[in-house]
């Protein structure tokens, strides 16, 4: 089969932004209109409680996404819903008008094309909300909903809200405030896709599908795909599945997930046994125990063999998002475990996603804390923040680090080195996890060629025709070398 993916997600660089913690806008519309009484910005974050974001803000700061270098932004869900989170859908036609409204993305989607930024929504597909019109009409109406079959109901009376009864309907993982779609209705699989083909036509440029492994009626995905591409053939779509995802990218459904087996492995690596256990158990995605070089490369190389290349340079990978607690809190507030990830996570295949706050090191524990306001710049952490800009300038500087094949060169100890390489242009990527300097050693018939990030130590001596380069670099330290042809 030949995959096809959107190219533009092979240069992107992702920002992701839960809404109600980001920004608040000078001029919100909902302000005006809604007298909400929102939590304190700074105040720790509660499950149900709302802070006042809306994309007002988002478009007041996408010259400070922009001076990042950020070039996409992935929402998680932005429409009506009864929860801060917005996981459990109202209408899948309405923004909400905590948010701004339809006006609002309407705004922000102009603002950021203008800004040659692509933004991608959260599809939340597999379940609705208690308070969806026709699961609401069900409750009302009983048997005699014509929506009845839109929903996994199961016996009467329904009890949406009284757990000393049972629910008589499916609800997501058990959750009552979440009933499941009948997706094997035909009615309901074709609501779906005309709302995926709806908002592409409003200019939208990608979904990222919510739990889409529960969806199992057969073609559905398939139909999702090809619905999607019709309206938008470079739509990227991203799919939630943490594990091994092999049977979703075979080129007929999805154009990447979110890249857990990446995250794991490269935190278990540049964290070690810095990891906090209790903030990563839930839910799990094994960043331990921890790993030295040979057993993080292992890990890699069985990952980049899981899926076609095609696929590898769209995958969306990330150190952490709205469902994990971050990466600084789960290292134990060691700044150096956050960067190095950063480095590798900015080095490798498939286009990396920055959490809101992470590059400012916001920290975070397990939801809700994970999902702080945006700290106010005097709360800045200035040295990460300049240091997640020049990294991403130099992935953007060199299509190598964006596009070039991968090839592992280097794993002793806590010394991991790798080569991406693109036409002429191979760069070597070498990082020490360990505590104490670490040194590689490498034979070219060309040279190294000159520094372009880290400073590590270079020597060199002739071996016959080849040249034998030694490279020194200082503890918890990363380095990228232009290596001549």
């Amino acid at each position: 089969m030949n995959i096809m993916t959107p190219d533009w997600v092979k240069d992107a660089v992702f920002y992701q932004i839960f809404p109600d913690r980001f920004a608040k806008g000078q001029q919100s519309y909902s302000s005006l209109v809604f007298n909400v009484p929102y939590e304190p910005w700074d105040a720790p974050p509660t499950l149900q409680g709302y802070k006042g974001g809306d994309l007002w803000g988002v478009i007041e700061q996408l010259d400070y996404l922009q001076d990042l270098g950020i070039n996409a932004i992935y929402f998680t869900p932005i429409f009506q819903s009864a929860s801060n989170h917005r996981y459990h859908t109202h209408d899948y036609y309405q923004v909400d008008p905590i948010l701004g409204g339809n006006i609002a993305l309407e705004k922000l989607l102009d603002a950021a094309h203008q800004r040659g930024m692509k933004v991608v929504l959260d599809g939340v597909f597999n379940h609705a909300s208690r308070g969806f019109f026709f699961f609401n009409d069900i409750l009302e109406n009983g048997p005699h909903s014509p929506w009845l079959d839109w929903f996994k109901v199961e016996g009467w009376p329904l009890s949406a809200y009284d757990g000393s009864h049972p629910a008589n309907y499916v609800g997501w993982v058990g959750n009552r405030a979440l009933p499941e779609f009948n997706h094997d209705n035909p009615d309901v699989r074709e609501y779906i896709m005309q709302i995926g083909e709806y908002w592409l036509k409003q200019g939208i440029d990608g979904w990222r599908l919510d739990v889409p492994f529960e969806i199992e009626t057969p073609g559905f995905w398939q139909e999702f795909r090809q619905r999607v591409k019709a309206v938008n053939p470079e739509a990227y779509i991203v799919g939630e599945v943490w594990g091994d995802s092999r049977q979703w990218l075979d080129g007929s459904q999805f154009d990447g997930v979110m890249n857990y087996l990446f995250t794991g492995p490269t935190i278990a690596f540049c964290a070690g046994d810095r990891v906090l256990y209790d903030l990563v158990k839930a839910p799990d995605y094994y960043p331990y125990p921890p790993l030295d070089a040979q057993g993080y490369g292992e890990k890699i190389q069985s990952l980049l063999k899981l899926y076609p290349w095609e696929i590898q340079l769209t995958q969306l990978n990330l150190l952490s998002s709205h469902d994990t607690a971050r990466l600084l809190s789960v290292a134990g507030e060691d700044k150096d475990s956050l960067k190095l990830a950063t480095f590798l996570l900015l080095t490798f295949p498939g286009a990396p996603s920055i959490y809101y706050g992470d590059e400012v090191g916001l920290p975070g524990r397990l939801d809700p804390d994970s999902r702080r306001g945006f700290p106010a710049p005097e709360q800045w952490d200035r040295d990460l923040l300049d240091y997640h800009k020049q990294l991403i300038a130099l992935r953007h500087r060199y299509p190598a680090l964006r596009r070039g094949d991968y090839r592992m060169i280097w794993a002793q100890g806590l010394c991991y080195g790798f080569a991406r390489c693109l036409g002429d242009s191979q760069l070597l990527v070498l990082v020490n996890a360990g505590t104490q300097s670490a040194r590689a050693t490498f034979e070219s018939a060309g040279g190294l060629g000159q520094i372009i990030w880290g400073y590590p130590e270079l020597n060199q001596e002739e071996v016959g025709q080849d040249t034998r380069f030694e490279v020194t670099l200082g503890a918890r330290q990363g380095c990228v070398l232009l290596q001549q042809g």
